[in-house]
């Protein structure tokens, strides 16, 4: 897959984010930044953003992808 595939798979899930994917067509690396993830766990964070590439991940279409999640006011903060 390509990294613009992996990001809209993303932003199709969740229209609102802001998302940035870099990669090598095998493993990936998203950084995810939405208000929606306003005062979610961690856990629910990750579940809320595999949930957009899961059946890319069942088909064996994408390997691996390690997610970051922020909401705006912690990607404010730095």
């Amino acid at each position: 897959m390509e990294t613009t595939a992996v990001a809209d798979l993303i932003r199709r899930g969740m229209p609102e984010a802001e998302v940035e994917v870099t990669g090598d067509g095998e493993h990936f690396d998203a950084v995810v930044v939405s208000e929606q993830f306003e005062g979610l766990t961690p856990l629910a964070k990750q579940r809320l953003v595999m949930d957009t590439v899961k059946a890319e991940i069942a088909s064996g279409a994408l390997h691996a992808i390690s997610i970051r999640t922020l909401t705006p006011a912690q990607r404010a903060a730095g």
